[in-house]
């Protein structure tokens, strides 16, 4: 049987993909974009149902029209994919407040007004699945990104809390964490800003890597997207699922780190406990 899913920035990079995908496997497809012209040809070809709808994720009335226009179409929305995202490059002294906002408002505000959206729906029906793209920087800093990296980390506190609600709903969360895929998220979508001097180990070697990195990134969008496929089908999704070879080695070397961090300070951190016995 065919799901339905609204997937978020819908109109270019993995969004793009994952539509196609999923037209592709015959599901039907709410597809969003700020400028829905930039839609125009995804669903030619393709055996999958395809409607299309603006969307802006910050706003919230459209959150709710895109839901509801979902619904409507095809009876039900068993699939939300918050996909819509971006990160700029630039140290934490020079990124202006404003652009900490936008990025947040964006990635982080814009990933729970959806849910927000969608929630009342998928609990009512007892079913859904709500697929929230975070990155390998929502598990550890990625370095001259500090707004996407607050953003992806509280994307990531969110859907672990979601995930435990919905879960007595019928209602599954799966947080998604690409490394480096070869979409524009590197090249044209990114505003890079190597800054002063003093940072440049960090940040500006951060903008280098970026640069050298557009085009070269491990990670092949339309596998991506199969691989979010099979986890929309499976019994069993996980609660995080890495993607790509460079995702799965930062993550595993940043988790050890951590761990052998908290083994070093255990003493010091066991220390702050009331003494055994005293009655606090």
């Amino acid at each position: 049987m065919a799901r339905t899913w609204l997937v978020t920035g819908s109109s270019r990079g993995f969004g793009r993909a994952l539509c196609e995908a999923i037209l592709d496997a015959g599901d039907n497809l709410l597809a969003t974009a700020r400028d829905p012209q930039q839609l125009l040809g995804l669903g030619d070809g393709r055996p999958g149902q395809l409607a299309t709808a603006r969307l802006d994720v910050t706003n919230e009335e459209e959150a709710h029209a895109a839901v509801a226009a979902a619904i409507a179409r095809f009876g039900a929305l068993d699939v939300l994919v918050n996909n819509a995202g971006y990160g700029d490059i630039g140290s934490v002294e020079d990124t202006p407040i404003a652009a900490f906002r936008q990025q947040i408002a964006t990635n982080l505000f814009g990933t729970i007004i959806m849910t927000k959206a969608v929630v009342p729906h998928m609990r009512e029906r007892r079913s859904g699945h709500i697929v929230q793209f975070s990155s390998v920087g929502g598990r550890l800093g990625a370095p001259g990104r500090a707004p996407y990296s607050a953003a992806k980390w509280g994307v990531e506190g969110f859907s672990e809390v979601l995930a435990q609600e919905m879960k007595l709903v019928g209602v599954r969360v799966t947080i998604i964490e690409p490394g480096g895929f070869r979409t524009d998220f590197a090249g044209s979508s990114t505003r890079i800003e190597a800054g002063r001097a003093e940072y440049d180990a960090v940040v500006g070697n951060a903008a280098r890597m970026q640069a050298a990195y557009d085009g070269r990134q491990p990670g092949d969008p339309r596998r991506g997207a199969g691989a979010i496929l099979q986890i929309v089908a499976a019994e069993t999704p996980p609660l995080r699922l890495p993607l790509g070879s460079d995702a799965v080695a930062a993550i595993e070397r940043s988790d050890r780190a951590r761990l052998d961090e908290l083994e070093r300070w255990r003493a010091l951190s066991l220390s702050t406990d009331f003494p055994q016995g005293s009655g606090g």
